[in-house]
């Protein structure tokens, strides 16, 4: 299937998530995540889960990383509309938040760090292949901001539903996902 009607079909069976069924798959997300080696943890890039998207919550998951390896630092993106691009901005428990024009929560000021110092970031998306790559909302901001990390950042994916088999309309600059950790397996691409 193409992009657009794995994205129309896995949107909709997100939303039909009850909000008790959806706690209990973030809870299991959460023990798989626990399942990943993060010795060489340093900066993890995360995201604000689109509550009105029915997201997993990433915050669950920054949380508890920040916890268990206090010395990691959590960075989430800022959208630089004018130069069409994405910026990781560092945060702490001081930094101020608003929606952007896409309704996406992210940090009004803070320290931009380049993409090639994060090790570790979380990607949103809808629904992945067999082969790591996503569905995403289809702006590709992510894809353009992966190009120019590290080559050995690791790139995990939530998500409620295992992957499907193929997209159709993978692109060459399309970039895929290292884990897509689901409440049941977690798979490595």
């Amino acid at each position: 299937m193409t992009k657009q009607e794995l994205r129309k079909i896995y949107l909709e069976r997100r939303m039909n998530l009850s909000s008790q069924e959806k706690s209990e798959l973030d809870n299991s997300l959460l023990e798989r995540l626990l399942h990943l080696p993060f010795d060489d943890a340093r900066i993890l890039m995360s995201y604000f889960p689109m509550e009105e998207r029915n997201e997993p919550d990433t915050f669950l998951f920054s949380n508890y990383l920040r916890n268990e390896m206090p010395h990691v630092q959590i960075a989430y993106p800022k959208i630089n509309f004018a130069a069409n691009e994405m910026l990781a901005i560092l945060v702490d428990e001081k930094t101020a938040y608003r929606k952007n024009k896409y309704k996406i929560i992210e940090p009004v000021t803070g320290k931009i760090i380049a993409s090639k110092y994060i090790n570790i970031i979380f990607v949103p998306f809808v629904i992945c292949d067999s082969k790591g790559f996503r569905v995403g909302y289809g702006k590709g901001y992510y894809d353009k901001f992966l190009q120019d990390c590290c080559a050995t950042i690791v790139k995990i994916g939530f998500s409620y539903f295992p992957p499907v088999e193929e997209i159709t309309d993978v692109h060459q600059f399309d970039i895929p996902l290292n884990y897509c950790i689901t409440p049941y397996a977690i798979y490595e691409f």
